[in-house]
């Protein structure tokens, strides 16, 4: 995908929020050269459940493709030499530290836009680059307990439950990815870069933007305690327990469950007084749904055109035929990993997804490359080499 062809992109990202921005630009065709220190980004050395393959961390496999990986060391002032030269010739940073470390290494925005009007500087933090909170940790599952994510989910006489996945790091990437596109496409107007900046908090709270609205003007929800998994929503609306599994009911009207459940008494509820009322609904629901099997409601429902959905596990996901349709899982050849299997891209582009250039980089794969771009001579770049790769 050519899109972002000619895009150059210097990245000092980490972890999930960063890395996997930069993989969304470097999937549409950017050249994104990922700065690491000699030990490597920290994502190379860590797996949510200690998932290596062949010593290659997953963890690192699923935000890398597309991408260069460049060996430098900021506290030698050579090195950080050939960092603004890089600079210099960039189109974006994109940086994921937490606030005033940029700053400190003589990478701050500040400095670099002196030396390049054109830069686009991006900055992703967890709760932003100034305020009470800017020095805290900003990680996933805080960011979900602090912006009353995890207290909207779950039954009313459970605990505040996390989602089982970082959406939060994922969502903050996507806008992160977002506001470079935006400020790109601006500086095709202005001629100058900008600087653009998310959060983790910010994400979090976009995530909720319909709930959260609700509540801002006046409506105050509380989570139910029959399978409700919003506060804010009429009932039937959650998981329910069948005779041998489980289904998902969605914004059925009142009449549709009369006729599927052969059950007048949902007649006599009223629809204005269904959120009112959504406790006795979902009681009513799931006397009935725990007296058929899965399979048998399955039919029934797929007849009557109710909103309804299978609870998957990630097995079933992965055999899903609309899934497999969609080629939302793709597998790459790694020289070290062997077959590794990831989510592709998820957005089409005239019908087609960006493809794998690249699988992601073994460390340093592109110093020399880059140092001769930079125009280092060969001595120049050998002994730039022996202070980051031991023995070379």
């Amino acid at each position: 995908m050519p899109m972002l062809e000619g895009v150059r992109v210097v990245s000092f990202t980490h972890f999930l929020q960063g890395p996997s921005a930069t993989q969304l630009l470097a999937d549409l065709g950017a050249r994104v050269i990922k700065v690491e220190p000699p030990a490597g980004a920290f994502e190379r050395s860590w797996s949510g459940p200690d998932a290596y393959l062949n010593g290659e961390s997953v963890f690192f496999l699923l935000g890398n493709r597309n991408v260069e990986s460049l060996v430098v060391d900021l506290k030698d002032p050579q090195w950080v030499e050939v960092v603004l030269r890089l600079v210099d010739e960039a189109d974006v940073v994109i940086e994921s530290f937490r606030p005033g470390v940029m700053d400190r290494l003589g990478l701050g925005w500040e400095r670099l836009r002196e030396r390049n009007s054109r830069l686009v500087y991006c900055s992703l933090s967890g709760y932003g680059s100034d305020g009470p909170y800017r020095d805290r940790p900003g990680q996933d599952v805080l960011l979900q307990s602090m912006s009353g994510i995890a207290a909207a989910t779950g039954r009313a006489d459970g605990p505040p439950t996390p989602v089982g996945a970082s959406l939060v790091d994922q969502h903050g990437a996507v806008l992160g990815a977002f506001g470079i596109l935006a400020a790109l496409h601006g500086r095709e107007r202005s001629g100058r870069g900008s600087r653009v900046e998310s959060n983790l908090l910010s994400a979090a709270l976009d995530l909720q933007i319909e709930p959260l609205s609700y509540y801002l003007n006046g409506f105050t929800g509380s989570r139910s305690a029959s399978g409700v998994s919003s506060p804010y929503y009429k009932a039937p609306y959650g998981v329910f327990a069948t005779a041998d599994g489980h289904l998902t009911l969605s914004l059925n009207g009142l009449a549709a469950l009369a006729a599927v459940f052969e059950d007048d008494w949902f007649l006599t509820v009223g629809e204005h007084a269904s959120y009112a009322r959504r406790e006795d609904v979902n009681e009513r629901v799931a006397k009935h749904m725990i007296q058929r099997s899965t399979r048998e409601w399955t039919a029934v429902f797929s007849a009557a055109k109710v909103w309804f959905a299978p609870v998957n596990s990630y097995a079933d996901v992965c055999a899903d035929p609309q899934v497999r349709h969609n080629r939302s899982i793709i597998e790459i050849d790694h020289p070290t990993a062997g077959s590794v299997t990831l989510l592709a891209h998820p957005v089409l582009y005239d019908g087609e997804r960006p493809g794998v250039r690249t699988p992601p980089p073994e460390l340093g794969a592109a110093n020399r490359d880059v140092l001769a771009e930079l125009g280092y001579s060969e001595s120049e770049i050998q002994e730039l080499q022996t202070k980051v790769v031991p023995g070379e």
